[in-house]
This record gives C-alpha cells, structure tokens and sequence, in this order.
C-alpha cells in the first residue's frame, strides 16, 4: 500500500482535459434539459414511455460531447436498437438471471462494435429490459421514439451554437 501512495504522489497535477468555454456549457446544458423535458412530456401527452435512465447519459454525448463517434446519430439511434433487441432476445431464450443479463450486455457490446453503433449508454439498456421485464414493444417507445428525439434536439441545439457542426457524419 505505501508505494501505491508514494506513485500517486509522483503524477502530474491534472491530465484533464481544459473545461469547454461557459456559452459551451450553456449550450450543453440546454440541449440536455430541452431533450429530457421533451421525452418527459411526450411520455404524458401520449400515455407511452419515451424516456429511460440512459437516455440521461445520451444526452451528456449528444450535448456535452458531440463530437464524438459515439454521440453520432447512428451511435445514438442504432446504439440503443441493438442493445435492447438483444436484452430482449436474452431474457427470451436465456430467462430473466444475473448470468442472462451479463451475456446480454456483452453481447449487446459485440453487436454494437460489429454494427458500428457503438454507444456507451445503450451498454445498460439491457440492464433496464431485465428489470422492468420489457417486451417488443419496448423497441418503439420509448427505444426508438425516445433515441430520435434526443437526436432531433441535438440535431437543433448543436447546430444553433455552431452552424454546421453536427452531426459529423450519418453512416
């Protein structure tokens, strides 16, 4: 234990990256709530589902990230179809255990590296079709509805803050 607290002594003060510019975090922090309300209000306009817990770490790629291959449309959108149709298909043929769900998110993983959707927040969407004991539909609301609203607001509020900046490719 003493050299693990002697190395930690050795690292450089910060290796993080600089904070983004204040109208950036703005930007980022109004996409984030204009895409949540949005879902949130959509789930009681229409008596479905359009939100889930990861869709609130979508929006930190989406908003806060947007440059990255993961905040894509792709990512977000396909990312988030192919973890939950394969949590679906798990707990279908596997059942509903802790050992089904580990296979559902490494699975889930391999297809979404293999589609090139990969999408870090879609890695739980398994998790959430296990614990609420989703069925097909859950791929329409809130999976789809709710991955295209996201992406419609950063669609608009990216642009908005730098015309032209995202996304960074579609396919």
């Amino acid at each position: 234990m003493p050299s693990f607290l002697a190395r930690l002594k050795r690292l450089p003060a910060s290796r993080a990256p600089a904070s983004p510019p204040p109208a950036f975090v703005l930007w980022s922090a109004l996409g984030a709530m204009l895409a949540i309300a949005l879902t949130g209000w959509l789930t009681q306009a229409s008596g479905y589902p359009w939100q889930m817990a990861p869709f609130g770490a979508s929006c930190v790629l989406a908003f806060g990230l947007p440059d990255s291959p993961l905040a894509q449309p792709r990512s977000i959108v396909g990312g988030h179809l192919v973890a939950s149709l394969v949590g679906l298909l798990v707990m279908l043929v596997l059942g509903d255990s802790w050992w089904a769900a580990g296979i559902a998110v490494g699975l889930a993983l391999a297809l979404m590296q293999i589609t090139r959707t990969v999408h870090a927040p879609a890695g739980a969407d398994p998790l959430v079709v296990f614990a609420s004991q989703a069925g097909a539909t859950f791929l329409l609301t809130p999976v789809l509805a709710g991955s295209l609203a996201i992406v419609l607001v950063a669609l608009l509020v990216n642009n908005l803050r730098q015309r032209g900046s995202y996304p960074r490719y579609w396919s």
